[in-house]
């Protein structure tokens, strides 16, 4: 076949795989294309930008995430069909593609990355600090049950009509570096926790009255129960630096002690956000940041499937920081970072990522812009 053919079908499966209409053997054949360009070094003009087709990828595949929300019970990542076939097919042609690197004219290094054992994929774990200060480790294959709670754990569902008391006590919950857990509180409200997160939460709320919780760190997502069907009872997650008050609703927090930041992303209905006399209404698709270092709120227009795609067991980062990357996963993967070349802290890159990968795997693709090189030992991951 000649190249001019080559280059039409090419252009033809681009098309097809956009609009997304493009079968499986026919997604394989535009890899094994794409992959003979970069063999030869050769892009041809007539195609089009190949850093906008990348772009084009990524967009492709954050839609697809946005039409599924996280209206169920959560499943662990790494065992279940986390995305439709479109999805892991645009990430499986991401992936071919390369992360986008964005700093021009730079050395490319050749990769030299060394296999760890130390650093594991996460999984669901958690602690579960009880009101009388005891303990509890939450981890699969462990079950723990109360009067009031059920833990497999995976998860820890409260039930709301278990001998509730007339005194509030409020039960801790705790996840560490590499973990992630499903909380279902007695109302019914939901809450996805992510790694290195803290939630505190009453084993039971009082009828009829404000039903309050503390994400004290770290990042989480809410589907909360609607006020109609607690007496009207309102909903406010607190922070030591803001309060949302909720009117049934679902959206992320993202609180991290190491971010000078707190991102308060709304996916559905409509939430306000309070810092001391600043009030801030937000609306489906936008977030509020506030700004720990001058205590100001901006609101703006977000992009939600990226927001919360560490629900569907991804990473996916639009033009994000080197450093910012490697904080993020090392929450994941529990790992320490050390950049021997801060310079390559500001590198930036657009991809997308699976939580279920390896480290090793995860590395690889960034590797293989040939922009950074790491090297692993033990929980150390430094790049040179």
């Amino acid at each position: 076949m000649n190249n001019q053919k080559i280059n039409k079908e090419f252009k033809n499966l681009i098309e097809k795989y956009l609009d997304g209409e493009i079968s499986i053997e026919e997604l394989k054949k535009l890899v094994s294309y794409y992959e003979s360009f970069q063999k030869s070094n050769e892009w041809v003009e007539e195609l089009g930008s190949e850093s906008e087709l990348k772009n084009k990828i990524l967009s492709n595949i954050l839609e697809t995430i946005q039409e599924e929300t996280p209206k169920a019970k959560l499943v662990p990542f790494y065992k279940k069909p986390i995305f439709k076939y479109t999805v892991a097919a645009s990430i499986a042609l991401l992936m071919a593609l390369n992360f986008v690197f964005t700093k021009p004219d730079s050395v490319k290094i050749e990769p030299t990355l060394v296999e760890s054992k130390d650093i594991v994929i996460g999984t669901d774990k958690a602690t579960l600090t009880l009101a009388d200060g005891s303990q509890v480790v939450l981890e699969s294959g462990e079950s723990y049950k109360t009067a009031n709670a059920n833990s497999n754990g995976k998860e820890i569902i409260y039930d709301a009509g278990a001998n509730a008391s007339s005194e509030v006590q409020y039960n801790y919950l705790t996840i560490p570096r590499g973990g992630q857990f499903f909380i279902k509180l007695s109302d019914g409200t939901q809450v996805w926790l992510n790694s290195e997160s803290q939630l505190k939460y009453p084993v039971h709320f009082v009828s009829g009255k404000t039903r309050e919780v503390e994400l004290i760190y770290g990042e989480a997502y809410f589907d909360v129960s609607p006020s109609v069907h607690h007496q009207g009872a309102k909903f406010t997650v607190k922070n030591e630096s803001q309060n949302i008050n909720v009117i049934g609703t679902e959206f992320n927090v993202k609180a991290y002690k190491s971010e000078n930041q707190i991102v308060t992303t709304l996916v559905e209905g409509k939430v306000e956000i309070a810092k001391e006399k600043d009030r801030v209404l937000l609306n489906p698709n936008q977030q509020s940041v506030l700004d720990m270092q001058n205590d100001k709120i901006a609101v703006k227009e977000a992009d939600v499937a990226q927001e919360i795609s560490w629900l569907k067991g991804l990473y996916t980062f639009d033009e994000a920081s080197l450093a910012d990357i490697m904080r993020t996963l090392s929450r994941w993967y529990d790992f320490d970072v050390d950049f021997k070349n801060t310079e390559k802290q500001n590198y930036v890159f657009t991809g997308v990522l699976e939580r279920s990968k390896s480290i090793q795997d995860i590395l690889k693709n960034l590797e293989a812009t040939g922009e950074v090189q790491f090297n692993i030992e033990n929980k150390m991951i430094t790049i040179e």
